[in-house]
């Protein structure tokens, strides 16, 4: 996969994708990461890519000229995801997660100040993906968020291929609890369970444990693990 991320703050990405997965993936050549500075596109003597908002009104919109110049230069096609990161896009889940990690070719585009000219919008008509209700100052942190969670699905990426398969929200539900050496701590014991060697029982544990953990914290999720139960069923 390849991903390039547009921003005006290229020194915020030094650190959270130089570290851990998302390096051993780019050292491993199953992921190019590559950090592109809007500013460099610039045509103003001063490198500035904002301007007024026609039609007056409190703060400053990203010009369109640096942008198109560098998706252009960059390069995209019919394979090409170009992803706007906004308050106002759908709401960034695990399922898209792993509907961005088919992609072979992401292209991020952090948006500033008031937004970005909505010319960018209607020629490139780039998906539009939040990462919570809630603003931030800039897309940066969250090109890192949807980058960190696509990267570790991507085949070789992590250690085992199956450990990213009972994460949570990977099958509707909250992850099980999860216990390591030694047996007890402080009074608090293992599950006997878990030291049982009956990998079924275990199964069964681990899911009971997800659905228990599932009803008491995301009551939301446990309703559409319900449903998506009861249509199965009836099928």
């Amino acid at each position: 996969m390849k991903i390039d991320i547009l921003s005006i703050f290229p020194e915020m990405f030094s650190g959270p994708l130089d570290t851990s997965i998302i390096k051993r993936a780019q050292e491993n050549g199953i992921v190019h990461i590559a950090i592109h500075n809007i500013r460099d596109y610039s045509k103003n003597k001063h490198k500035k890519v904002d301007d007024y908002p026609y039609g007056g009104g409190a703060g400053m919109v990203m010009k369109p000229e640096p942008i198109f110049d560098a998706l252009e230069s960059i390069g995209y096609n019919e394979k090409t995801e170009i992803i706007l990161l906004t308050p106002q896009g759908e709401q960034f889940t695990q399922s898209i997660a792993e509907e961005l990690a088919q992609k072979e070719h992401l292209i991020f585009i952090c948006g500033h100040y008031e937004g970005i000219d909505y010319r960018v919008y209607e020629y490139f008509n780039p998906r539009e993906i939040s990462i919570g209700d809630y603003v931030l100052t800039g897309g940066e942190l969250p090109a890192m968020v949807i980058t960190d969670a696509v990267v570790r699905l991507l085949p070789g990426s992590i250690g085992k291929e199956e450990s990213h398969k009972n994460d949570s929200f990977q099958n509707g539900l909250l992850e099980h609890p999860h216990y390591t050496r030694p047996k007890e701590y402080r009074g608090m014991q293992v599950p006997p369970v878990l030291l049982s060697g009956n990998h079924g029982e275990i199964e069964k544990w681990r899911l009971e444990k997800s659905i228990e953990i599932t009803k008491k914290k995301r009551p939301d999720l446990y309703k559409k693990y319900q449903e998506k139960i009861n249509i199965n069923t009836k099928e």
